[in-house]
């Protein structure tokens, strides 16, 4: 197992406040790229807008506090996190449940 390997760490974020139809999974999307997570972004029916991201510690800081600013059209009221277990083979982010 190499360095980076051992580094990565897995996290799931439940976002809620006004996180649907204002844009928020692909600001995820982008802002995970740029970062150079992996994971997914989906919609939830209860109107949260769920996450999960594998990165470094300093990675995933990075994409919670993000998380917590979202795009301009959007209200964050909460930020859950969780661990999440790793998901092998996952090398890129992308949106789920994208129409």
């Amino acid at each position: 197992m190499t360095s980076a390997e051992k580094a990565t760490e897995a996290r799931q974020f439940l976002v809620r406040g006004r996180v649907q139809g204002v844009g928020f999974r692909w600001f995820v999307e982008r802002e995970a790229h740029i970062l150079g997570i992996a994971g997914w972004v989906r919609n939830n029916a209860d109107s949260s807008v769920e996450v999960l991201a594998m990165g470094t510690r300093d990675q995933l800081s990075a994409l919670k506090s993000q998380l917590r600013r979202g795009p301009r059209a959007s209200r964050v009221d909460q930020v859950e996190e969780s661990a999440a277990k790793p998901v092998s083979g996952l090398k890129t982010f992308r949106i789920e449940g994208a129409w």
